[in-house]
């Protein structure tokens, strides 16, 4: 009887603990893409020496326009939604949701912080605590295709289909290189856990930028072919496509397609933050180094204490590469599409291999 009433409470306590996690992980993608849609036009007006959105605000403050985007998810949610006619009605209302869902899912394989102890259970600060966890994120996020191949087939629009078709050949291309940019630091640090990997960094150079520079050039790249972001956003040219695969929405399936596209941002952003930054680790000081500082103000909550130092510590970091999409948006122009397919099978393919032969070597010199 004793053993099934610790088991139940065990339970529990993991079923809550689950629930508080998702509903964190829920809100920080929830906020991600209003203040990306603020950044995405107050960045360009920094570099391009204008003002921006600065008019949108409560009564008389108008807090550097940071309430436009609050005004344009308002806009999007009560603006008239309207089908076409020749649509395939029922993929027409699926595909936003499917792009979404792939998208909240990888978000909870990514390890906000180190494990923390509560009432006597270890809690690892991460939804989904799978072995193999950047192989999960790839597999999941690769499932978004579908949405944007069902957008832009269900609409029945041959610019649509052709956007659709566009992103769905450039997104199965780059993931190639994507994964080989990961082997060899599966290679080096001998495991596939995303915690562990982070744990092995806790040396500023022992980054996976420092151990593996190669992969992190090739991942850098991929990055932005995988989100259809500048200079890599053939699926949606305006100057060709109108707007491509999401020509024919609007409302707030139009508002899906970019929630998704800014929430995969995000996961790749705090994804490479963990593989080549040192995830949630502080450069310079060890985690260690931070209990024992927090110790001396609470010994009671110094390790969750120090679990929030890393995961603002991760948050940072995956900040940072936010604002690299949105600079390199405004900086380079558009690839051509053979120009783009070109980059991915003859050049980042053959150095992806490269890289693993080389890292290989490198390894087993040191090794014997």
């Amino acid at each position: 009887m004793g053993l099934n009433a610790m088991v139940s409470e065990v339970e529990v306590f993991q079923i809550v603990a689950m629930f508080i996690k998702i509903l964190v992980v829920v809100m920080v993608c929830m906020t991600v893409p209003p203040l990306m849609v603020w950044v995405e036009r107050r960045a360009p007006a920094l570099i391009q020496r204008r003002k921006g959105p600065n008019r949108v605000g409560v009564f008389q403050f108008r807090i550097w326009g940071l309430m436009q985007a609050i005004a344009d998810a308002v806009k999007l949610i009560f603006k008239e939604e309207i089908v076409p006619a020749v649509a395939n009605r029922r993929f027409f209302h699926i595909a936003p949701m499917i792009g979404v869902i792939p998208a909240l899912l990888t978000a909870s394989a990514i390890p906000f912080g180190p494990d923390i102890e509560l009432f006597g259970y270890v809690v690892p600060l991460t939804v989904i605590n799978v072995d193999a966890g950047f192989l999960f994120i790839l597999a999941i996020s690769s499932l978004g295709v579908y949405g944007i191949t069902l957008a832009g087939w269900a609409s029945n629009n041959k610019y649509s289909l052709l956007g659709s078709l566009r992103s769905s050949a450039q997104m199965v291309s780059y993931e190639i290189p994507l994964g080989l940019s990961l082997i060899p630091l599966v290679m080096i640090f001998s495991t596939f856990k995303l915690n562990d990997i982070v744990v092995s960094q806790n040396n500023i150079l022992g980054w996976g930028v420092f151990l593996a520079p190669i992969s992190f050039f090739l991942f850098a790249i991929s990055m932005f072919a995988e989100t259809n972001r500048a200079p890599f956003d053939l699926a949606e040219a305006d100057s060709e496509l109108v707007a491509g695969f999401h020509t024919e929405f609007g409302s707030t399936k139009f508002a899906l397609f970019f929630f998704a596209e800014y929430i995969n941002m995000f996961v790749l952003s705090c994804l490479c933050a963990t593989l080549f930054f040192g995830g949630w680790q502080i450069p310079f000081v060890s985690h260690d180094t931070v209990v024992g500082i927090l110790q001396n103000i609470t010994e009671d909550y110094a390790s969750l204490l120090a679990a929030l130092v890393g995961m603002l510590t991760l948050i940072v970091k995956a900040a940072f590469f936010m604002w690299f999409f949105v600079w390199v948006r405004w900086t380079l122009p558009r690839f051509r599409y053979d120009q783009l397919m070109g980059l991915g099978w003859k050049f980042l393919l053959p150095l992806g291999l490269f890289n693993i032969a080389f890292t290989a070597l490198i390894i087993a010199w040191r090794t014997f």
